[in-house]
C-alpha cells in the first residue's frame, strides 16, 4: 500500500484520474464518466467504456480484508456463477479478478441493474429462498480458508469494548447502554457457545457454512421476466460473506410485527427447502444474531468516523439522542431473545 496514503482517510488519493488510470491498467478503455455508487465501506464507480458497456469498479478499504480474503470471496462467487446460480461475480481481467493501482486493491464486474425485491410477495420470498439454498449447497461444499466466522467475540464483545474504550457513547447515556449491551450479550453467550442447558443449541452447535452474510434486501437485485423466462432475483456484493449459520442469510430478509415476519420465513423456507433441508432450531439464533449486527453496526459507525464520507451521510451518529435510541432497542432485544422463537 501507498506510503503516502493518509490511514484516517484512507479514500484521499482515489481521485477521478486514479479511477480512470487503474481501470485503463486492467486493459480496459473507459471513456471518463464515472457515476459514484452508494457505498461507504468501499468506493465502488459506474463507469462507461468506449464500446459503449459500463462496468462497476470497486475499491476495497484499504486494511480491511487482505488480498488472499478478497480472492477468496473472488472464487467463491465464481463457484456460484459456475453452477448458474444468479450472483454477480468480478470480471477476470488480464487473468486475474484483484488489481493494484496506487495502493488501491480493486476489481472490476459487469453492470447488472434490477430493483429491489417486493418481499411482502410470496412467489419473490419463494423464489429468493431457492436461490438462498444454491447459494447454501454450494457454501457448505468446503469451508473459508482466510475470511472469518460471524462469532460473539468480534460482533459482540470486540464491538462493545471498541464503542466504550474510545468513549464513543454519550455520557449521559453510558451506563444504560453499558448495562444493556452486557445483560443482553449474557443472554446470547449460551447461543453462542452451546454450553447453557443439556441440548442447547447454539452458534457453535450449528453447521457453519460459506454464506453471503450480508444478504438484505438492497443487496438482491430483481429483474423482470422477459419473454424467454430470463428474470429475478440476482444477488450482489459478498464483501461481507464469512462463515455462519444458514440462518445468518435469511433473517435480514423478514421485517414487520411478528405474525408477518412468520408468513415471510414461512415462503421462504417453502422455496429453500425445494433444494436443501434447513434445521429449524436455526430459527432460536434469529434474535441472538440481530442483536450482535445492532452492536457491530454502532462499532462499524465508529470505527469509519474519521472517514468523511460517513459523518456527511450519518450525522446523527454519536448524539445522546442516538443512544438512548439504541438503549431501547437493545431492552427490546433482550425481551426478544428470551421470548419463544419465529417458527415456520
Amino acid at each position: 500500500m501507498s506510503s503516502l496514503q493518509d490511514s484516517s482517510h484512507p479514500y484521499a488519493d482515489l481521485t477521478p484520474d486514479c479511477v480512470i488510470d487503474a481501470l485503463c491498467s486492467t486493459g480496459l478503455l473507459p471513456d471518463g464518466r464515472l457515476t459514484a455508487l452508494s457505498s461507504y465501506e468501499n468506493r465502488v464507480y459506474l463507469a462507461h467504456q468506449d464500446d459503449g458497456d459500463k462496468v462497476v469498479a470497486k475499491f476495497y478499504r484499504p486494511g480491511r480484508w487482505s488480498l488472499a480474503q478478497i480472492e477468496e470471496e473472488h472464487a467463491f462467487s465464481q463457484e456460484l456463477a459456475d453452477k448458474e446460480i444468479p450472483v454477480v461475480a468480478p470480471l477476470i481481467l488480464q487473468g486475474r479478478t484483484v488489481h493494484e493501482h496506487a495502493g488501491f486493491l480493486f476489481s472490476v464486474s459487469p453492470c447488472r441493474g434490477g430493483r429491489r425485491p417486493e418481499l411482502d410477495d410470496w412467489e419473490v420470498l419463494e423464489w429468493t429462498g431457492r436461490f438462498l439454498a444454491r447459494i447454501h449447497t454450494e457454501g457448505s461444499a468446503r469451508p473459508f480458508a482466510h475470511r472469518p466466522a460471524l462469532d460473539l467475540r468480534s460482533f459482540g464483545f470486540e464491538s462493545m469494548n471498541y464503542l466504550l474504550e474510545h468513549d464513543m457513547v454519550a455520557l449521559d447515556v453510558r451506563k444504560r447502554w453499558e448495562q444493556a449491551c452486557e445483560q443482553a450479550l449474557h443472554l446470547i453467550a449460551p447461543a453462542a457457545d452451546g454450553l447453557s442447558q443439556a441440548g442447547h443449541f447454539g452458534l457453535q452447535s450449528a453447521s457453519h457454512i460459506r454464506l453471503h452474510g450480508d444478504c438484505h434486501p438492497g443487496n438482491i437485485l430483481w429483474t423482470p421476466l422477459d419473454d424467454e423466462g430470463r428474470g429475478g432475483p440476482h444477488f450482489v456484493d459478498l464483501d461481507d460473506a464469512r462463515m455462519g449459520p444458514a440462518v445468518q442469510d435469511l433473517w435480514m430478509l423478514l421485517s414487520g410485527e411478528r405474525a408477518q415476519q412468520t408468513q415471510q420465513l414461512s415462503a421462504l423456507l417453502e422455496g429453500y427447502e425445494q433444494f436443501r433441508p434447513f434445521d429449524r432450531r436455526e430459527l432460536a439464533l434469529i434474535e441472538p444474531l440481530r442483536t450482535l449486527r445492532l452492536i457491530h453496526y454502532s462499532a462499524w459507525l465508529a470505527r469509519r468516523w474519521q472517514d468523511p464520507i460517513f459523518a456527511i451521510n450519518f450525522p446523527w451518529f454519536g448524539s445522546a439522542d442516538y443512544w438512548r435510541s439504541q438503549v431501547d432497542m437493545l431492552h427490546e432485544q433482550i425481551e426478544a431473545i428470551q421470548r419463544e422463537p419465529l417458527y415456520a
